[in-house]
C-alpha cells in the first residue's frame, strides 16, 4: 500500500518536477542539508513568534501547508534565539501554539500571537498573558493547563529546541523563516521571485517532494 501511494504521488507530482527541472538550481535555489529522507514527506517552517519577517510570511505559510499533497505534513518548529523575550516565554508560546495546533486551532492561535506581539504590540510578560489569549479562542482553561504541562507537549518543545541547536550548530540555521523539505532540501528564499513568492515555493516544494518519491 505504501508503495502504491508513493507511486501515485510520483505520477502526480511528475509535471511540475519536469518543469521545475530546468528552473531550480542545487546551490542556488535550495541547499542539501542531509543525506537520508524523511520517512514520510514533510515540510518544516522554522519560524520565531518574534520575527517580524515570519509575521509577513505566515499568510504564505499557512497557504502552502493547505495546497501540499495528500499525506505531506506542514511543521512548524518555533525558534528562541531571537532575543526580544525570555526563553521561557517563548518555551510558553512554543508549548502554547502545539496545544493548539493539537486542539485543531494552530493556524488561528498562531496568527492571534503574532498580531499580539506585532500589531498590537502587548507583551508576553508571564504566564498568565499566553493563557488569557488562549482562552479568547475559546480553549477550555482546565484542557489548556492539562495539555501544556503535559509529556507530549513538553517533549514536543524540547524537540523543536534540538532541532534548533542541530541546525545552528551545523550552520545551516541562521534566520527565519526557513524551509526545509523532507529534513533534507533548505530552501533559499532570496533566490526566489519575491512578487510571485507563494507559487515559486509552490512549485520549489512539489519539485524537491518528487525527488524523494
Amino acid at each position: 500500500m505504501n508503495k502504491l501511494l508513493s507511486l501515485c504521488l510520483a505520477v502526480m507530482l511528475l509535471p511540475l518536477a519536469v518543469s521545475a527541472n530546468a528552473k531550480f538550481v542545487e546551490g542556488k535555489h535550495y541547499q542539501v542539508i542531509a543525506e537520508q529522507a524523511s520517512a514520510k514527506p514533510a515540510v518544516k517552517e522554522y519560524f520565531s513568534f518574534y520575527c517580524g519577517g515570519c509575521y509577513g510570511f505566515e499568510p504564505v505559510a499557512q497557504s502552502l501547508a493547505r495546497k501540499l499533497p495528500e499525506g505531506t505534513e506542514f511543521k512548524k518548529v518555533h525558534v528562541d534565539f531571537i532575543r526580544a523575550a525570555s526563553p521561557e516565554i517563548q518555551n510558553m508560546l512554543a508549548r502554547a501554539y502545539l496545544v493548539a495546533k493539537n486542539m485543531g486551532k494552530g493556524d488561528q492561535v498562531t496568527m492571534a500571537i503574532f498580531n499580539q506581539i506585532h500589531r498590537s504590540r502587548v507583551p508576553f510578560v508571564n504566564e498568565a498573558d499566553v493563557r488569557n489569549l488562549m482562552l479568547l479562542h475559546d480553549i477550555d482553561a482546565d484542557e489548556y493547563e492539562k495539555a501544556m504541562r503535559s509529556f507530549s507537549v513538553r517533549g514536543a518543545a524540547s524537540q523543536m529546541k534540538k532541532e534548533q541547536e542541530e541546525l545552528s550548530k551545523s550552520r545551516v540555521l541562521s534566520s527565519v523563516p526557513m524551509l526545509v523539505v523532507n529534513d533534507k532540501y533548505k530552501i533559499i528564499n532570496e533566490a526566489l521571485n519575491q512578487r510571485n513568492l507563494e507559487n515559486e515555493l509552490q512549485e520549489l516544494i512539489s519539485y524537491l517532494l518528487a525527488k524523494d518519491a
